[in-house]
């Protein structure tokens, strides 16, 4: 059975899916079993369009493209929203069940979330899902990419205060769109000392490998 990690974001537009492919990446090159899931995405016309797609492109994964992910929704809108306009709410069974074959398929999963942490998966009369209802089910801890520009400092403390004070854990914190300087560089600081989790590496613009000791990356996994 695989290990796994669950990648989540400060925001929407923090890099999450380009960080999450670099990582995979990064796996897949040191010759381990790597696969990728995500449970619901919306925004894409077809899998292959969608970030999962650019996550299996990217990493160079031979993975089925039906087993990357559960749910696709074309409006471009929060996984609720865009199930009630389109219909297919996503069912929790079938996430679970859709995971747990890309766990017995790889050594190593890393499952991108949508969105941030408080993402609306389903919201109706049946059922009512945030994203942190999906990582609780799948039993995983988190990873955290934020932006590291002005305003991640408050942003990285309140998603993590939220994971933990939600019943979950971090296990790391990456920061992307890096580029160096005081600012970026004390935003590093404070952010490992307000919240106690390490910043495992620093994606800078145009990145095509993630720089991170293999072994740091592999102990995210559980």
């Amino acid at each position: 059975m695989a290990k796994g990690i669950f990648v989540t974001g400060t925001g929407t537009d923090v890099g999450k899916t380009y960080v999450t492919a670099l990582i995979v990446k990064k796996l897949a090159d040191a010759g381990i079993h790597a696969g990728y899931y995500k449970a619901a995405l919306s925004g894409a016309e077809s899998i292959e369009e969608s970030d999962a797609g650019y996550v299996k492109k990217i990493a160079g994964i031979t993975q089925e493209d039906s087993s990357l992910l559960s749910y696709l929704y074309k409006n471009a809108v929060s996984p609720h929203l865009a199930a009630r306009i389109e219909g297919n709410p996503v069912d929790p069974e079938t996430v679970k069940a859709d995971f747990d074959r890309v766990k017995k398929a790889f050594d190593y999963v890393t499952v991108e979330g949508s969105g941030g942490i408080v993402c609306p998966i389903r919201w109706d009369e049946e059922h009512e899902i945030l994203l942190e209802d999906i990582v609780k089910m799948l039993h995983l801890n988190t990873l955290v990419i934020a932006d590291a520009g002005l305003g991640t400092i408050n942003a990285v403390v309140l998603t993590v205060e939220y994971v933990r004070n939600h019943g979950m854990d971090v296990k790391g914190i990456i920061l992307n769109h890096y580029s160096g300087g005081a600012m970026q560089e004390d935003n590093e600081k404070m952010i490992e000392r307000l919240t106690g989790v390490p910043v495992i590496a620093r994606v800078r613009d145009g990145d095509r490998e993630l720089e991170v000791d293999l072994e740091v990356l592999k102990r995210l996994y559980d």
